[in-house]
């Protein structure tokens, strides 16, 4: 399979357009992860309302009672809870890690073992955020594509 990008001028819309001679699986995977990949959640920074695209989202976390949207370099509020946020995302490539965070999975740079069971995720931001033991077999099975 060839891979071609056209860049698009400043007022045409962007779109993504796959040629092939049949629809095959790879085919697919490939529509629905570039569907994955679209999105914002609204969130709030400095008393301003943002729209915030999910490719830009690292984590989401719960902290006392309110759930933050982290990104490389901004951290955001946003009034959804934890739970909403997890079955509205489930299918773009975020995964709940512990009980207060979900992680997107496209961010993830290396995973390492930590102690107990869990695992530590440096994600390309150089962060890093545990995993915990009872979500490490959850993950293990989003990263094989099961």
């Amino acid at each position: 399979m060839d891979l071609k990008i056209k860049q698009t001028g400043a007022g045409e819309q962007e779109y993504v357009l796959i040629c092939c001679r049949a629809v095959t699986e790879e085919v697919r995977e490939i529509a629905a992860f570039v569907k994955s990949r679209q999105g914002s959640l609204s969130g709030v920074r400095d008393e301003r309302q943002y729209e915030v695209p999910l490719a830009e989202i690292y984590y989401i976390e719960s902290v006392d009672g309110k759930t933050f949207l982290y990104t490389k370099e901004h951290v955001y509020e946003t009034p959804s809870r934890l739970y909403e946020l997890e079955s509205l995302l489930r299918a773009k490539h975020f995964l709940r890690v512990s009980k207060s965070m979900l992680l997107n999975l496209m961010k993830i740079r290396s995973i390492r073992p930590a102690l107990n069971g869990r695992l530590t995720a440096v994600l390309q931001s150089e962060e890093e955020v545990i995993i915990s033991r009872s979500y490490v077999k959850d993950l293990r099975s989003a990263l094989k594509g099961e």
